[in-house]
């Protein structure tokens, strides 16, 4: 429960375990602004396909309720949302099977928005342990779910991949317009600690 606090100090330090009153209120309003856009997302689905009837004429697709709570991690910190469901009974005619509602905006089992799924990487590669994740972001977030050492293990493996399919693209078919040169020259060496002095070698990196 929020409450108005005139004391600057006491309204930042007086929130709830999560963290400040103010970090309260931007958590609270961004659940409400969730909670409210996945409402419209269900009701415009729903209306696309209000026509739809089957033999009885009950619609096929209507609300059904909601999905299980879930926490989900965004740049505004841990907020608490609850998806509505929606009740297809359409038959896929390719696949034979029940057509499903994918949202946009909350796709099925998320736990991360996508800003924060792109910092963990960066964090990982500034030298950041997996086991430190959450300790270190759950003071950002106000929550570690989703950041636990296994997690971030199975992430890491994950962007391994990634790069490695990235560095065996194949570039037969990519014209590159710019290039990019730069060099430094090494002025001196060191030998068992000792500088020494001895030819210029220069190092060029190009890259288009």
């Amino acid at each position: 429960m929020l409450k108005v606090v005139h004391d600057a100090v006491a309204s930042n330090e007086n929130g709830t375990a999560g963290g400040s009153l103010l970090d309260e209120i931007v958590r609270d309003g961004a659940r409400a602004m969730l909670a409210a856009a996945l409402r419209v997302e269900v009701a415009a689905d729903i209306d696309a396909h209000v026509g739809e009837v089957d033999e009885n004429g009950y619609r096929l697709v209507v609300r059904n309720g909601y999905h299980g709570e879930r926490e989900v991690l965004t740049a505004a910190g841990a907020v608490a949302v609850r998806a509505p469901r929606v009740n297809d009974k359409r038959i896929d005619v390719e696949t034979g099977e029940r057509r499903r509602f994918c949202s946009a905006i909350l796709p099925a089992w998320a736990r991360k928005s996508p800003q924060v799924a792109e910092v963990l990487p960066l964090l990982y590669l500034h030298g950041l342990s997996s086991s430190d994740f959450g300790p270190a972001l759950e003071q950002f977030l106000g929550s570690a779910a989703g950041l636990s050492a296994a997690t971030i293990t199975r992430l890491t493996a994950q962007w391994q991949d990634d790069a490695e399919a990235f560095n065996k693209r194949s570039l037969a078919d990519v014209d590159y317009v710019y290039l990019w040169a730069d060099g430094i020259v090494r002025h001196e060496a060191w030998r068992n600690r000792v500088r020494v002095k001895g030819p210029r070698r220069p190092v060029v990196v190009a890259t288009g």
